[in-house]
């Protein structure tokens, strides 16, 4: 009989312990942000287009809230993975962010501090015993402003369990989209594209938003390896020498086994044969983009980044509300990835309005973000602040 335990008992040494800061080398640039929003299929021009940026709030290039992710060690994935579990696995299950104000621009540099903040063991359908466990990521500007918080959640399972039970092999096979399919999704893409256009430089004003306003729908996809690929290297924690690293994120450390360990980000490594240390090719990431070693961890076919459905949703709550305003909180829960070969679909509605103790005018957004199937991705309960318009 297979035992079924999962071994969580290094885990508390590390609680609220902070872990060694993690900085990039070089400044933010340019094409640093124009290559995540391609990477995050967000086309909104005030992070891609100078001409654009030029004559709007910011009067250059400016970074999308989501981009705060792209500067970081291991998707903020790293305080909520610490600790050993022998046999495991890691996937994202959700973001709790919030955002202070400040902005990311060209130039800029950031510092990331990392806190291991809890965990707990469930039971779950899809691999028996389960660790949850959060840590919180701070992210500073080089003068020490504190400008985002992001509280991440991991889901830590043993692979062999996850094999086992196969909660999810029924979904091997991609679907396959006819070319007048392939046109209505392109045409459903417009929806939210065409308000971007529309909303332009325009202030969305908090008073002519109302409860029960819904989102425009906003379609990602098809997925493929090739676009999970794009959006694995505009995380700039991928590129060769990118990053001061260091080794608390040592996946043989943390547990994982076989072919999922490696020496993915080790600086050591790095410096002999940096191929090894990419672990889109070799270790933890592998399974995102290799079909086979999606099914060694439980997987039926190459899956996204969890972290990128955090950024998907930043994205379409931060493109609704327009460059005058601004995401302040948003709760993800990720429910399942985004398999290759399905679409991604973001609904959301206005559920309520409200202004807060620095009289910021705020609304509410739940978002719903599920597959062709409808089977449900993810969900977000967000605060957005817009503009209000003067008495």
């Amino acid at each position: 009989m297979t035992d079924k335990t999962l071994d969580t008992s290094d885990l508390d040494r590390y609680m609220g312990v902070p872990m060694t800061p993690w900085t990039l080398r070089d400044p933010i640039a340019n094409n640093d942000i124009r290559r995540w929003v391609q990477a995050m299929h967000y086309p909104n021009r005030l992070h891609y287009d100078d001409d654009y940026a030029a004559i709007g709030r910011f009067g250059r290039l400016v970074a999308p809230q989501s981009f705060t992710i792209a500067v970081a060690e291991g998707h903020g994935a790293c305080p909520a993975a610490v600790g050993h579990i022998p046999g495991s696995h890691l996937l994202f299950g959700g973001d709790e962010w919030w955002f202070y104000g400040p902005r990311l621009f060209p130039g800029d540099k950031v510092i990331h501090e990392k806190i291991p903040f809890d965990y707990v063991v469930k039971e779950t359908k899809f691999a028996g015993p389960t660790c949850f466990q959060r840590g919180d990521n701070n992210y500073y500007k080089q003068d020490g402003t504190l400008f985002a918080k992001q509280r991440s959640t991991s889901i830590r399972y043993r692979a062999d369990l996850a094999r086992e039970m196969g909660a999810l092999m029924a979904e091997t096979d991609e679907p396959e989209w006819s070319d007048e399919q392939l046109e209505e999704i392109e045409r459903r893409k417009l929806e939210y594209i065409d308000m971007l256009h529309e909303l332009g430089h325009r202030r969305r004003y908090w008073h002519e938003v109302a409860v029960g306003d819904k989102l425009p729908t906003r379609v990602i996809g098809p997925h493929s390896i090739a676009s999970f690929t794009t959006e694995w290297r505009a995380y700039l924690m991928t590129v060769w020498g990118s990053a001061h690293r260091n080794q608390d994120s040592d996946s043989e450390k943390l547990g994982f086994t076989g072919p999922m360990a490696g020496k993915e980000m080790d600086p050591v490594e790095e410096r002999y044969n940096p191929a090894n240390t990419d672990g889109a090719y070799i270790g933890p990431s592998r399974g995102h983009l290799f079909p086979r070693w999606a099914r060694y961890i439980g997987m039926p076919r190459a899956y996204g980044y969890g972290a990128s459905m955090g950024a998907w949703i930043l994205d379409y709550l931060a493109g609704w509300a327009g460059e005058w305003g601004q995401v302040v909180h948003c709760n993800s829960q990720y429910r399942g990835p985004a398999f290759s070969g399905d679409i991604t679909v973001m609904t959301g509605e206005v559920v309520e309005k409200m202004t807060d103790e620095s009289d910021r005018h705020l609304v509410r957004i739940k978002v719903r973000m599920a597959n062709q199937k409808d089977a449900v991705l993810a969900t977000a309960v967000a605060e957005v602040e817009l503009p209000a318009k003067n008495p």
